[in-house]
């Protein structure tokens, strides 16, 4: 990792634990279907194995329309507030993340928008990922050059291909739903993988 300058994170299942919201969807999901949660959550996985988007795929596979995200539900992995100061003290970093509309003041509400010197949302942007513009956008703020920041995220397609993709270095963090992703080539392959973000302070 030399020449690195910046670290850019994702939010949901890397610095914030969406177990409880998923939970929630499948319930929704279930309720309106008139089958199980334990169902709806079994199959999921199951299309998560094939590298799909297991929720959106039950919901069609059901006929069920996508329920309300509930953002209340969120919380902070144990470890994000010390994994974010230690690294703040020798990194820069920042925020590239496909998030519903007010993800900088959930953030600032849970306590760790004060880490980040850049902080770029989709809701807010107009472009998601893996649009390479999201990435790029992050990169022109922060004054820096692609080789010398890292992408750190959950999912392979939104996260680790595009960035790789721009020149970034990257971390997979096998957190939530995106942990069961089958890495098919080089182009899928993160520089490094973790399973908590403690994981990181071992990297950097």
């Amino acid at each position: 990792m030399d020449g690195v300058k910046w670290l850019f994170f994702d939010i949901g299942s890397t610095l914030v634990d969406e177990t409880k919201v998923y939970g929630d969807l499948f319930q929704k999901i279930a309720d309106a279907a008139g089958v199980s949660a334990e169902s709806v959550i079994t199959r999921a996985i199951g299309f998560y194995r094939q590298n799909k988007r297991g929720h959106r795929e039950v919901m069609q596979l059901l006929g069920v329309e996508y329920p309300e995200w509930s953002p209340e539900y969120e919380e902070l992995y144990p470890d994000t507030v010390q994994c974010l100061q230690v690294l703040g003290k020798k990194y820069h970093l920042g925020i590239i993340a496909n998030q519903i509309p007010g993800a900088e003041q959930r953030l600032e509400t849970m306590g760790i928008r004060r880490f980040f010197d850049v902080f770029v949302s989709s809701a807010e942007e107009g472009v998601a990922k893996p649009d390479p513009g999201i990435f790029k956008l992050a990169l022109a703020r922060a004054g820096c050059a692609p080789e010398q920041a890292v992408m750190i995220g959950d999912r392979i397609d939104n996260d680790i291909v595009p960035a790789k993709q721009l020149g970034m270095k990257t971390v997979w963090i096998r957190q939530g739903y995106g942990k069961y992703w089958n890495i098919q080539g080089d182009c899928e392959t993160p520089d490094y993988e973790v399973n908590s973000l403690s994981e990181l302070l071992s990297v950097f």
